[in-house]
């Protein structure tokens, strides 16, 4: 096998593993996220504002992580 064969399975194997390891991260994030959303509606009014806040915070961090997982997944395929 020629190196310039090597260097194609190699980076090939390295695509799969970053793409799995950013598709777990994403399904991680987005379901940490849903949990929060999920937290605030069912305790609702016993949440301080504060905490609500806090919680909507903490979603849309999670959120935007799995965005960022999802894109960079998005920007290795394409290139």
């Amino acid at each position: 096998m020629s190196k310039d064969a090597i260097d194609k399975v190699s980076d090939a194997i390295k695509h799969t593993v970053d793409d799995v390891k950013d598709s777990v991260h994403e399904g991680q994030h987005r379901s940490a996220a849903d949990l929060e959303k999920a937290k605030r509606e069912a305790l609702g009014d016993e949440l301080t504002p504060s905490e609500k806040v806090g919680s909507a915070l903490n979603e849309a961090k999670n959120r935007t992580e799995a965005e960022i997982d999802a894109a960079k997944r998005k920007l290795r395929d394409d290139a």
